[in-house]
């Protein structure tokens, strides 16, 4: 995902935790549910005579809990007439089919709701209305027309759905929008049905069979201009759909999505999803990673594909963030960590290593001023989920895959992030299952690199002098406060112009390291492939 009027984390790059900081321990603290969600039917009605929204949802699942109710999440309207109200509740209980429910700020309850169901798995059906807050914003785009999207992330869909608003319960789902039929309806998976049912409206149906987190289930009503581009994968079409006035801008810059799709294909897994739509939006974000849906900012589009990272870095999201998705938001550098990271390696593949080193370098500046602002590690256990969408889950969190990838090699590399979605597609994972996976592929013991990078407030701040005595170059590498273990790699240039690749194991406070140097003449630069995630105190 991308901010808007944010620092662009693709471009630059645009859950409950305790840490214990001194033993570098971290407990999870995820709470119970009360049912397990297998799939959602979203009936949804939406027009242009108001704002309010009609909704009949119908949740599948098995329960959890021995209590005799149930709750989900979903917002109730406030003093300022928005929300959703909760018109009745049916359930598959043949003893009990219509149930009690009460409503309370983000929550619902309903009851009585008893354990002994006669199969499996339930149903409920819920009918609501209002106005919503938020989550489903009904605005106009830049060109006055008027356009509904869904924008769910983090935990914003239960402002207008009811639903398990929180990335570890996955469930598949479909959307039946009946709308103006002037209106092109877009969202997740495949489209299954598109009718007129009269009085100037249409019904469209998406249905969606991989299971998704809510933060990824959408819906978009707008104008649209629609094309399939013809290098599509064979059976995966991708699709642009913007608005009129900028269909021949944003064929133009969608058009680089069929070459990523494959990239990534061919890098880490084939693409999980049927068809893979860029669509055009007015949303709060630059871009969203809704699975097969990705929605961008509208001024993203501006036909000189400017945007090209941010359709990677949104791509990329399909695999991580979306089939592979973060057990808890404080994990949230497993998607935009992995992303990020991820636009920076097709970066480099397409337009060669000194345009990625350009972004790297970019990236570490990034990290450093944040780090320089901030207490914050990594894995960060706030409430404010917003906050999350910062420097350490995009920027530092690829700089740590670089950074490992230089530490197991390019091959365990790929073979570890390749065993790592295998093995959590469909499903959720915490930092410490991706170390699990990375330590069984290779063969290494890697506690301390992910303690130390992921865990730990900050990032190495080195002070470095060197001096040049009997045909020795000495330097002394020195590390303010608790020291980092580091490889840090420097290159020597002797006299006549020679360059010789040293590197350097850093780690303790004070390291000294001498070279034999020609001459009794040298100078070097540090990191000259720009591998190493630092901050250089000036002399």
């Amino acid at each position: 995902m991308t901010r808007i009027l944010e620092p662009n984390y693709t471009n630059s790059f645009c859950m409950k935790k305790f840490l214990f900081s001194s033993a570098m321990l971290i407990s999870t603290f995820i709470q119970a549910q009360d049912i397990d969600v297998l799939r959602y039917r979203h009936n949804l009605t939406i027009s242009d005579e108001n704002d309010t929204l009609f909704g009949r949802t119908t949740i599948f699942f098995r329960k959890l809990s021995k209590r005799d109710s149930i709750e989900l999440d979903l917002h109730k309207i406030s003093l300022n007439g928005k929300g959703m109200q909760i018109l009745s509740v049916r359930s598959s209980d043949e003893e009990m089919p219509r149930i009690r429910f009460k409503q309370e700020k983000e929550k619902c309850f309903l009851f009585p709701f008893f354990n002994d169901f006669p199969k499996d798995t339930a149903w409920l059906m819920i009918e609501y209305k209002g106005v919503p807050e938020d989550g489903l914003i009904i605005s106009k785009n830049k060109f006055g027309d008027r356009t509904f999207f869904a924008d769910n992330w983090p935990n914003r869909a239960h402002k207008w759905l009811p639903c398990v608003d929180r990335p570890d319960d996955k469930a598949s789902f479909e959307f039946v929008v009946t709308a103006p039929s002037h209106y092109s309806v877009i969202s997740n998976g495949i489209k299954t049905e598109e009718k007129e049912v009269g009085s100037g409206m249409k019904l469209t149906h998406w249905k969606e069979d991989i299971p998704s987190p809510s933060k990824v289930m959408v819906i978009g009503a707008a104008k649209f201009a629609t094309k399939i581009y013809n290098d599509s994968p064979k059976d995966i079409p991708v699709s642009a759909w913007v608005y009129p006035q900028d269909s021949t801008k944003g064929f133009y810059d969608f058009a680089v999505a069929p070459e990523i799709l494959k990239f990534f294909s061919d890098y880490i897994a084939p693409f999980p999803y049927k068809k893979l739509a860029n669509v055009q939006s007015t949303t709060i974000f630059g871009g969203m990673e809704n699975a097969s849906c990705i929605f961008y900012a509208e001024n993203l589009v501006t036909g000189d594909r400017s945007s090209e990272a941010t359709v990677a870095h949104e791509v990329a999201h399909q695999w991580f963030g979306d089939m592979a998705s973060e057990k808890s938001f404080a994990h949230l550098w497993l998607s935009e960590g992995f992303a990020t990271y991820l636009t920076n390696y097709y970066w480099e593949e397409k337009y060669g290593k000194k345009a990625a080193s350009e972004r790297w370098k970019k990236d570490r500046e990034e990290v450093i001023a944040f780090a320089t602002a901030s207490q914050k590690a990594v894995v960060d256990s706030t409430k404010d989920l917003m906050s999350l969408l910062n420097a350490n889950s995009y920027q530092k969190g690829a700089w740590v895959l670089r950074m490992f990838r230089n530490e197991v090699g390019d091959s365990v590399f790929q073979k570890i992030i390749q065993t790592y979605y295998n093995q959590y597609k469909g499903g959720n994972a915490d930092t410490r299952d991706f170390e699990a996976v990375a330590e069984k592929v290779s063969g290494k013991e890697l506690t301390w690199f992910f303690d130390q990078w992921l865990f730990r407030l900050g990032i190495p701040d080195l002070q470095i002098t060197s001096k040049v005595q009997n045909n020795e170059l000495t330097l002394f590498v020195k590390q303010r406060g608790k020291p980092y273990q580091l490889t840090l790699d420097v290159d020597l240039i002797l006299a006549g112009g020679e360059v010789v690749r040293k590197q350097f194991e850093v780690k303790t406070v004070n390291n000294i390291f001498k070279i034999p140097v020609k001459g009794g003449k040298a100078s070097f630069t540090l990191d000259p492939d720009v591998k190493l995630l630092y901050h250089l105190k000036k002399q």
